[in-house]
């Protein structure tokens, strides 16, 4: 599991962030699409989570890096995020995939997100920006009201 913490009082740049990042990129298993990708997920509490895309011949059981990050996160006990970089082998940043966009929004939309491309391009985005109608607790509460209505009819 890849946990960092800055020294005491120093909080990381966006640059230190993106450094984890590719780092992490450069660990990404990806011989099918050739597409590296890597993530450092900043906790509130300052400590930074890694992952990289590991690809499957099997196309549906890889996992991506932003998704990987959060794993490692979640079972160190992490549930609230400042920031992530997505760093990618691409040219151009490349925002984070539906299923990640949504994995993160359980967690809070106002996370800050950050993608560098190979070249050193970044763009920024909020997460609720990226995703604006995400799924939430919110979109059960119905579900359960459904259930809670006698049967028509009866």
């Amino acid at each position: 599991m890849t946990e960092t913490c800055p020294p005491e009082g120093a909080a990381l740049s966006w640059d230190d962030l993106a450094a984890k990042a590719s780092v992490a990129r450069e660990c990404a298993y990806a011989p099918y699409s050739r597409f590296l990708v890597g993530a450092a997920l900043e906790a509130d509490d300052g400590r930074v989570f890694t992952g990289c895309n590991v690809e499957n011949a099997s196309y549906p059981v890889g996992t991506c890096a932003e998704r990987m990050a959060l794993g490692q996160a979640v079972v160190s006990g992490a549930r609230s995020f400042a920031r992530i970089v997505v760093a990618t082998s691409g040219a151009v940043p490349a925002s984070p995939c539906g299923m990640c966009r949504q994995a993160l929004a359980e967690f809070g939309m106002d996370l800050e997100v950050m993608s560098v491309g190979a070249g050193g391009e970044a763009t920024t985005w909020r997460l609720r920006d990226l995703l604006p109608a995400h799924f939430s607790p919110e979109s059960l509460e119905s579900l359960e009201r459904v259930a809670a209505r006698p049967e028509a009819g009866s």
